[in-house]
């Protein structure tokens, strides 16, 4: 365990005894298609300082709108935390060619907003990918993007002007959390997922920023199978992190 870490681990264990009573377990079918009951330990927050928000995505905790959770499922341990060092990091050569790929998008970051466009787009996502009961684009919004804890932002993907892609993260001055992208499904060749954390990568280390989060990798789950391609990784295995040079 680095040194970081083991003082991350030391400071929230104290958060976690001072807060552990705000927190409850919620249980229903798991949103990842694992064949378990999902448990969700989470609570509200208000307005969170940028070294509290660090502790808790050291310790493998995910935001939600205003919740901050964790995944505490008792017949499961799939949902692994991911994490990348940007200053580590090594494009393979597929995530070259994606990069030579999108080289003709244009990139703007922008304030979450539950505009027309954002919500038109993110409509066309779900109803392709995840076109499950009550799963909409204004929901994804009012109750999981938008959020009065931590600084988000948007990064907007535009293909001559077209917006094809939007993904919503949350930045603080040392680290970054990837909360979720969407995109047009009928630009899935681009790859855009895989360009959308090379963006991220370029982003963090413009501004020297030392850890990405980019949510859970669950073995097995091929919609996530992209984020372990990128190398080094560390995955939060038995309480602390551990780095993962190869697939």
């Amino acid at each position: 365990m680095s040194l970081y870490d083991r003082r991350c681990d030391q400071e929230f264990s104290l958060i976690e005894r001072q807060l552990d009573r705000y927190f409850i377990s919620m249980s229903m079918d798991c949103p990842y298609q694992q064949p378990y009951l999902a448990t969700f330990y989470q609570a509200l927050f208000g307005p969170l300082t940028n070294h509290v928000m660090e502790l808790f995505l050291a310790a493998g905790y995910r935001r939600n709108g205003n919740s901050l959770y964790t995944m505490r499922c008792a017949a499961c341990a799939a949902c692994i935390p991911i994490r990348l060092v940007p200053a580590e990091f090594r494009p393979n050569r597929t995530q070259r060619r994606v990069a030579r790929q999108n080289s003709d998008i244009s990139v703007h970051f922008n304030s979450v907003q539950m505009t027309e466009e954002n919500l038109q787009l993110c409509e066309l996502f779900l109803a392709e990918r995840y076109p499950q009961k009550n799963n909409t684009a204004l929901g994804y919004y009012s109750g999981f993007f938008l959020n009065h804890i931590v600084t988000s932002l948007e990064l907007h993907y535009r293909k001559d002007g077209r917006m094809i892609g939007n993904g919503i993260i949350d930045i603080g001055e040392n680290w970054m959390n990837a909360v979720y992208f969407y995109f047009d499904p009928d630009e899935a060749h681009r790859g855009l997922g895989t360009f959308n954390i090379l963006t991220m990568i370029d982003f963090c280390l413009q501004k020297k920023i030392s850890y990405l989060y980019l949510g859970y990798y669950i073995p097995g789950v091929s919609a996530m199978d992209y984020k372990a391609r990128f190398l080094p990784h560390y995955l939060r295995q038995g309480n602390e992190w551990r780095r993962h040079a190869r697939n």
